[in-house]
């Protein structure tokens, strides 16, 4: 998801030292950006059920660090990118924050935190330099708050870099290296995260590679033995690589072995990876669900990449959708959740050991209640008022399902409208008037649902009040849309084409 500093972040599938026949662990961005969220002991349980054992968040949420307190959950938690500057700053400032949102969790509520991410991101070009002279500085003063604070040992930082950061000039990745412009500065970074034993965090997306270019080949966006007949290899030298993950990842590898570092030696977290099931033509439950089924397999078997032998750990992106994020780069934004708003399975995992995805418990909902155009003025065929009435609505709510590609994309004029004004009614929460549209709406009992395209109910978030986190205090998110990550994303591109 270009990148955004989300408030939390959960399908991240991170599998540590696993054998052929048990995980050991699973791991997931945790993403709240949403209207009415699952409450956060409800998703805590959702995760141990579903065997998640480790967690990235995005921000320090208090409700999720009070939740996941002795739950047997680890737990990265991160600085957005906005505060950077302040961590940057001083380190009294660094110290504040690590005693307010990582100290006092450990020793009150028994959170077991063990990462903490400073910024989310920083160096994406868009950002053009913005954060380019703070992060360095951040870390070392988030790290240094640690080593004060008792928790150098246990606590470790880490910065979540989009794999923009390294670039390969003919595609392939054996000639991939650090992006020229940060060179320097990423150099100075990895050596101090090695000398404090501390992890590096890439993101890699083969959804975005596929997604940017028509021309992209379509299986190497996947696993071979995921499904499907496999990709036309591509020739490194004496390695053949079968998907686009591998080729990235490994150009991360001679990035590092470039820059005069053990690659074998640097440990490596993917914080981010997976596959959004709705809102754009390739985001589709069946493809979602061939991607992470394919990295689920090879995490399970312990296999690691051509170059790197050793499975890195995979944080799988989300666990739930979102639908307050950021749409850009696209409408699936909002749809990268394994499970859906309200916890429901979207598709069939496999999790290892005959263990399967079950969906959330104890969700409470919204009277079983739509929105939809009237029968009399879908009788007068005033299309024109159905569509200034539905862009108002979609304006305040989540209409992303709507539009070619998406799986509401089959229905007719007068749907899109009951879509759009149901999306709406939902958001307020069945308040008086918000199912009014100059006349247009009217409320059924009757589930409109149709085809692959689902009305929803919105959760209750009032049943749920006691369950509720305290409002946030570490200020606005920032958003910020995904970028593809230059030609180490598309290593052997040209192949193809």
């Amino acid at each position: 998801m270009g990148r955004h500093d989300t408030y939390f972040f959960c399908l991240s599938i991170l599998l540590l030292h696993n054998t052929l026949t048990n995980v050991d662990a699973l791991a997931c961005n945790w993403g709240t950006q949403a209207s009415h969220p699952i409450p956060p002991n409800i998703v805590v349980k959702l995760l141990r059920d579903n065997g998640f054992n480790k967690v990235k968040l995005f921000e320090a949420d208090p409700g999720a660090l009070r939740a996941l307190g002795k739950s047997g959950i680890q737990v990265m938690v991160g600085i957005p990118n906005n505060l950077l500057a302040t961590m940057a700053s001083t380190v009294t400032a660094a110290e504040l924050w690590v005693q307010q949102n990582v100290s006092q969790y450990i020793s009150k509520y028994g959170t077991d935190i063990r990462h903490v991410a400073v910024g989310n991101e920083p160096f994406l070009k868009t950002y053009k330099d913005r954060f380019v002279h703070s992060t360095y500085p951040a870390v070392q003063n988030v790290q240094a708050a640690l080593v004060k604070a008792g928790l150098g040992r246990q606590v470790k930082v880490t910065v979540p870099l989009n794999a923009d950061v390294y670039e390969s000039g003919d595609g392939l990745p054996s000639s991939g290296d650090f992006r020229s412009d940060i060179k320097t500065l990423m150099v100075s970074i990895v050596r101090f995260l090695a000398d404090s034993i501390s992890p590096i965090t890439f993101n890699i997306y083969p959804f975005l590679s596929l997604n940017a270019d028509p021309n992209f080949p379509r299986e190497y966006a996947f696993f071979p033995g995921g499904g499907g007949g496999g990709a036309k290899p591509v020739v490194d030298g004496s390695i053949s690589y079968t998907n686009v993950f591998d080729a990235n990842f490994d150009t991360l590898v001679s990035a590092l072995e470039k820059n005069g570092f053990d690659a074998n030696k640097v440990e490596i977290i993917v914080g981010e990876v997976g596959w959004p099931t709705d809102g754009d033509v390739n985001a589709t439950p069946a493809m979602a669900q061939r991607f992470n089924q394919g990295l689920l397999n090879r995490i399970v078997k312990g296999q690691g990449t051509p170059r790197r032998k050793t499975a890195p750990e995979v944080y799988i992106f989300s666990l739930v959708d979102e639908d307050v994020k950021s749409v850009d780069p696209g409408k699936f934004e909002r749809h990268w959740g394994i499970f859906s708003y309200d916890g429901a399975v979207k598709y069939p995992l496999s999790l290892g050991n005959g263990r399967q995805l079950v969906p959330a418990k104890g969700v409470r909902y919204q009277a079983r209640e739509w929105c939809v155009l009237s029968p009399q003025a879908a009788a007068g065929n005033n299309g024109g008022a159905w569509t200034s009435s539905a862009d108002y609505a979609c304006q305040l709510a989540d209409c992303t399902s709507l539009g070619p590609g998406s799986s509401c994309a089959a229905l007719d004029p007068a749907a899109n409208a009951s879509y759009a004004f149901n999306m709406y009614f939902q958001k307020m929460d069945h308040r008086r008037g918000s199912c009014v549209f100059d006349n247009l709406g009217f409320v059924t009992k009757v589930d409109p649902s149709r085809g692959s395209c689902r009305f929803p109910i919105e959760i209750d978030t009032s049943r749920h009040e006691t369950l509720r986190p305290p409002p946030r205090s570490s200020g606005a998110m920032e958003m910020k849309w995904r970028t593809v990550a230059a030609a180490a994303m598309v290593a052997g591109w040209a192949v193809f084409n």
